[in-house]
């Protein structure tokens, strides 16, 4: 497959030879005309550790090195993007340098923001979370060093000749000896795309991928090639794509026992000390056990139950038994994976994530609670906001949105919700267990995830409590794995359009032009109609904002010389504005006059615009974390769902409402810029995308201040026309997303006015100013509280005197009550409780509140909630409960007679039986 792609002149000029590897089969280049393997696991082991094959190199400085290298060789160095994927809608977490461009300039959409570029990438992939800590080289967080070009025909950047000698190059740079490298063939496909693709490999270890990016599944009228059975064609764009893992390059330049060793050298030692396992450090047989791990960890997939073998085989090669082996190796798993999952967290809340159950959000919180676990497995003396503010300041906290003290507060609220979690989750567990039991069934694994995902139970955990109650289960060793790929793509499938049986329709009419955007004050045009189907017409031209981005449609009407119809709703589809009308008496080529509701659109405006300065405003109090999680936009209200760790005080939102209002006053004036994606980016950053990302290669920008958005909503021309904002209501409507009801301009007013009428007529009937209504109300709510203790216990009084005046009958030596006492269901209770203790039954009924029936017994023979089931069916109602209380209702008060004689029907059968 792709043979030819491969026959390349840098490895002719250069002396490289195509051999077969003896061991697997693939087709390598080497400068060694004696090699006969690939170089690639497992065919080969680790030769780097204790024997480094680069100069040694701190993280920094391998990075530094990279860049300064690419930068020397035509490159432009670029900043790194946020873990968090905000500018695509398919994945939430970056998890390659070529994500970055993905979906718009691979595309070619979009122009790169430099070509040739080169960038360090911090990456997170969480499909190998087990294997963290545990193989010596896995890591949830890594850094992709990267160079990339992107080839048209007209602009040739370089291709693979010039990428393989800039890959030779650096290795060389480092003090690699290209002689030992080899170039292993691999062709790379997925997503749609193809292409040629070589590993690097040094050392026994992969520490780059070359892939050459030209083919894609979209049919281009080129000739097709076969890969995996499937058509590929030759793209116009040719991206040259690459990841070089600054962690591998780190550690074979520092020839550790683990790839962790080398990335991390401070944070191990602190997370040992602490643990009081200072005796780890620096010993040279716990040194060669761990390096001996590493090695055969390369050799083989440590996945699942094959752990056990790769710990048997270190156990045979160290002469020393299996359970001694995992009493050294266990907890350094633990503080090796700990140190990764802190400096994963470090980038995740440092790039403004919110742990959450959804999400980004989800994933950082999955991450989090296993690094509370692995803490307290470890007994460490530490607090896990100091351990990720750590590697923040070892990465640089510049490098970071986020502020540390928020960092620090977020952390501490999940380690409060996680013992809570645990305390309730445990009792959830015991009675899924118990249920399983009885069922004489395992419990199978989608009961697990849910017991994981509904409740946050970790694994661990789950499996000890599940093991108490006697169930029997099985959860993979890679659970968390499993876990994290459910969650790591967003695969939400999008409605079908009701606008799809129209399709072929839309497609032959001319692009409407979006007058909203050119004339946004104006409330009257004139257009031509275009085409007209199932009550929907298409004008060349309109002044109606069709429904998107939560913000509904406009209403007006069209109007000609000799009709007027109404428009009820506005679409789009495309580049299409299709208007729906109630009446169709148009034609074709008719010319019209669009009439707008002008209050309509003035509100919507106002509420739009107020959501952009309450989101700013929300920033501005909460911290730069505040993401728009919706928002949903109506005439007399509006909304807008924020993310936020923790629920917002009455002082927080007041401070919002203020700053809100504030930005109003100062009137700023409401800039909005059709703008390259790639330099809007680049100027304010990924928080550009609030509602969604847009698609194109232009985004529309509207800027308001500080707050910058790409938007395509209708907006105020400043913001001193929103008029008052005021927020009516906060809720907090799922874990991590607060929700704000606001309104704004005149429906403020309206809103204001009905809370000021409230006020007065509270204050007129209580009889007293509005500014005394609080003590007032206090003062009367105190008094009410007082009064009904009293009523509670002239309550207890009455039920003590009925209980002293009701004499029941003997049925087999057994205090029998049957009676309709008229008193309030809670006295009725109190009564049968009372018989029920004295080893009685009581079947009684009232009609004070509506038909009511209390059941007691305090016999084993007697069921309350079958009995008190049984007499409401008489009544023609239900009821249930315990077997020692129940309590029902009845709809017919002319049985009551017949439902006190089979109520002791019921009880004399069971009792005299």
């Amino acid at each position: 497959m792709l043979e030819n792609e491969y026959q390349l002149e840098y490895f002719k000029e250069n002396g490289f030879v195509r051999k077969i590897c003896k061991k697997c089969g693939s087709a390598f280049w080497t400068l060694d005309p004696n090699r006969e393997i690939c170089g690639d696991a497992p065919c080969e082991p680790y030769q780097f550790i204790g024997n480094p094959i680069f100069k040694k190199h701190s993280l920094t400085e391998m990075r530094e090195a990279y860049l300064s290298f690419f930068e020397r060789h035509g490159h432009t160095r670029i900043n790194r993007y946020p873990v968090a994927a905000r500018w695509r809608d398919d994945i939430y977490l970056t998890i390659a340098s070529i994500a970055d461009f993905q979906p718009f300039v691979t595309s070619g959409v979009c122009p790169p923001p430099a070509n040739p570029l080169t960038i360090s990438q911090p990456c997170i992939r969480l499909n190998d979370l087990d294997n963290v800590g545990r193989s010596g080289r896995h890591f949830t967080c890594f850094e992709m060093m990267a160079h990339h070009a992107f080839n048209t025909d007209e602009k040739p950047i370089y291709w693979k000749d010039r990428c393989l000698e800039l890959c030779s190059g650096f290795v060389e740079s480092l003090g690699g000896n290209i002689f030992d490298l080899t170039y292993k063939e691999n062709p790379w496909f997925g997503g749609g795309n193809a292409g040629a693709s070589v590993e690097v490999l040094m050392g026994g270890l992969e520490v780059a991928t070359l892939v050459f990016m030209n083919l894609s599944r979209k049919n281009s009228g080129k000739p097709p090639v076969s890969i995996d059975g499937k058509d590929y064609y030759e793209m116009p764009l040719r991206i040259v794509d690459t990841g070089y893992g600054l962690e591998r390059f780190t550690w074979a330049s520092c020839g550790t026992p683990t790839a962790y060793d080398a990335v991390f050298p401070e944070m191990i030692p602190r997370i040992l000390t602490s643990a009081g396992m200072e005796d780890r450090l620096e010993n040279p047989e716990v040194e060669r056990i761990l390096g001996l791990n590493a090695k055969f960890a390369g050799l083989m997939d440590i996945r699942g139950e094959k752990i056990r073998d790769l710990r048997q085989q270190v156990a045979d090669a160290t002469n020393i038994s299996l359970a001694k082996l995992e009493e050294i190796i266990v907890p350094m798993e633990s503080v090796y994976a700990l140190c990764d999952h802190t400096r994963c967290l470090a980038y995740m809340l440092g790039d403004l994530i919110v742990p959450s159950n959804v999400r980004e959000g989800y994933l950082a919180r999955l991450v989090l609670r296993r690094s509370i676990r692995m803490m307290q497995d470890l007994k460490l003396d530490e607090d896990l906001g100091d351990l990720v503010v750590s590697q923040m300041k070892t990465i640089g906290l510049t490098n970071f949105e986020q502020d540390e003290a928020i960092v620090r507060h977020i952390i501490n609220r999940e380690v409060e919700k996680y013992d809570t979690t645990i305390e309730r989750g445990t009792r959830t567990v015991q009675r899924v267990g118990q249920n399983y039991v009885k069922k004489n069934e395992p419990v199978p694994l989608t009961e697990l995830i849910t017991l994981y995902d509904s409740h946050g139970i970790p694994v661990d955990l789950m499996g000890k409590i599940l093991k108490e109650t006697g169930a029997a289960f099985e959860i993979p060793d890679d659970f968390d794995s499993q876990i994290a790929d459910m969650h790591s793509e967003n695969e939400t499938e999008k409605p079908v359009s009701p606008l799809a049986k129209y399709a072929d329709r839309i497609a032959k009419i001319p692009e409407t032009r979006k007058s909203f955007y050119e004339r946004p004050a104006d409330m009257e045009f004139d257009a031509t109609v275009l085409d007209i189907f199932d009550n929907y017409v298409v004008l060349d031209a309109t002044l109606f904002y069709p429904e998107g981005g939560g913000q509904p449609s406009d209403t007006g009407m069209l109007v000609t010389k000799s009709t007027m119809v109404r428009v009820d709703e506005v679409v789009k589809s495309e580049n299409v504005i299709l208007h729906k009308v109630r009446e169709n008496t148009l034609k074709r080529g008719d010319r019209v006059k669009g009439v707008l509701d002008e209050d309509r659109r003035w509100a919507l405006m106002r509420h739009h615009s107020a959501t952009h300065m309450l989101l700013r405003a929300a920033k501005e109090v909460l911290g730069p974390h505040v993401h728009q999680a919706g928002s949903q936009l109506s005439t007399d209200v509006a909304r807008l769902d924020v993310r936020h760790y923790t629920h917002i005080t009455p002082e927080e939102l007041k401070q919002i409402e203020t700053i809100a209002n504030r930005l109003v006053m100062e009137n700023l004036p409401a800039m909005v810029k059709i703008e390259n994606r790639v330099k809007a980016e680049q100027k304010f950053g990924f928080a550009l995308y609030q509602g969604g990302v847009p698609p194109g290669k232009d985004i529309r920008v509207v800027q308001m201040g500080a707050e910058v958005q790409a938007c395509a909503g209708t907006h105020c021309q400043c913001t001193g026309e929103i008029g008052p904002i005021k927020i009516l209501k906060l809720e907090h409507i799922q874990d991590g997303v607060e929700r704000i009801e606001f309104a704004a301009g005149f429906a403020a007013l309206d809103a204001m006015q009905h809370i000021q009428n409230l006020l007065n007529t509270s204050a007129d009937t209580l009889s007293v100013q509005t500014e005394n209504l609080p003590g007032s109300v206090e003062r009367f709510f105190t008094e009410w509280k007082e009064q009904r203790k009293e009523i509670e216990k002239l309550r207890a009084k009455i039920a003590e005197l009925e209980l002293s005046r009701i004499e029941g009958i003997d049925i087999s030596g057994v205090e029998v009550v049957i009676k309709q006492i008229d008193v309030s269901r809670k006295e009725l209770v109190t009564v049968a409780g009372k018989i029920a203790e004295r080893g009685g039954v009581a079947l009684l009924i009232t009609t004070a509140d509506g038909l009511g029936v209390v059941a007691s017994s305090g016999n084993g023979r007697i069921y309350a909630g079958k009995l008190v089931g049984e007499v409401c069916a008489e009544l023609g109602g239900k009821g249930g409960g315990k077997e020692n209380l129940a309590q029902g209702a009845g709809t017919d008060p002319s049985a009551v007679g017949k439902a006190l004689l089979k109520a002791e029907s019921v009880i004399r059968t069971a009792l005299e039986s």
